[in-house]
């Protein structure tokens, strides 16, 4: 199922164009605050039918949750809705090792 909607790429293959591409964590808000990539949006998958008229579909869409089965869901929603340019990061955030925005615990 993931396979038609998104292309699954690498930690290095997602480094390498995410500067080119609109980065979109699916996870819910309270996770994403916590920790999320560097340069990635919110877009929780229970707002996504509400948020994504803000994502443009002329720009390759970069996908990502905690490990990857809700981009999964993320990606076959936006196929739908006419996006074509979609990528799931693999391994997800559990899996990443690049730049991270994370909240400073007091």
């Amino acid at each position: 199922m993931v396979k038609r909607s998104a292309k699954v790429i690498t930690q290095e293959e997602f480094q390498s164009g995410m500067r080119k591409a609109q980065v979109i964590d699916v996870r819910e808000r309270d996770e994403f605050n916590s920790k999320h990539i560097l340069g990635a949006r919110s877009f929780p998958y229970t707002m996504l039918k509400e948020t994504m008229s803000s994502l443009r579909k002329d720009q390759p869409i970069y996908i990502y949750d905690q490990n990857k089965s809700i981009s999964a869901r993320a990606a076959n929603l936006l196929r739908k809705n006419g996006f074509t340019n979609l990528f799931i990061l693999k391994g997800g955030m559990q899996d990443w090792t690049g730049k991270v925005k994370q909240k400073k615990i007091d």
